[in-house]
């Protein structure tokens, strides 16, 4: 292999990336001050079933970057339906006003914030952390989940665009 080869720019990364379609969450939050905070997160992949980790990416400038930093930290990932793109938005979005305005919610065993209306939804405790350039990836054991509505189609992202899922005739 040719170690003179370098990576491609960041934008031509971004085109083929923006092919791949990914579900929608909301990654949330409590500290141990009690601030809550959440955002959009389409970074989000399952890891393992035994035990149950999940992994979440979350930049290095996000404002919920230094809360995940703190030991003990805690997450929760909530899968959003396709009639949820306002909710998608406002967490994508929202820079001033509160966040969990809209929407119900409870709190999960850890504490975080969980989207009652959510498709479903993990708890996290944070069990690892990654520094992967502009990002740290979070690998957190699921310790509660739920399953809200099972038969709701999700909430999908292709092509800089939010998308339906399509059932097959």
């Amino acid at each position: 292999m040719n170690s003179s080869v370098g990576p491609i720019s960041s934008e031509r990364f971004r085109n083929v990336l923006r092919l791949f379609a990914s579900g929608v969450t909301l990654v949330t939050t409590r500290t141990a001050d009690g601030a809550l905070h959440g955002m959009t997160v389409s970074a989000f992949a399952s890891v393992s079933p035994e035990p149950p980790l999940v992994s979440v990416f979350i930049d290095h400038a996000h404002t919920m970057h230094p809360m995940l930093e703190v030991e003990g930290a805690v997450f929760a990932v909530n899968i959003l339906g396709e009639t949820q793109q306002h909710l998608s938005n406002r967490f994508a979005f929202t820079k001033d006003e509160d966040r969990f305005a809209e929407g119900r919610w409870s709190v999960a065993t850890t504490g975080s914030p969980v989207l009652e209306e959510a498709i479903a939804w993990l708890d996290c405790r944070i069990v690892a952390r990654h520094v992967a350039g502009t990002h740290t990836i979070y690998l957190g054991e699921v310790v509660d989940s739920s399953v809200v509505r099972a038969d709701a189609p999700p909430l999908i992202y292709w092509n800089r665009g939010y998308r339906r899922l399509r059932k097959p005739e």
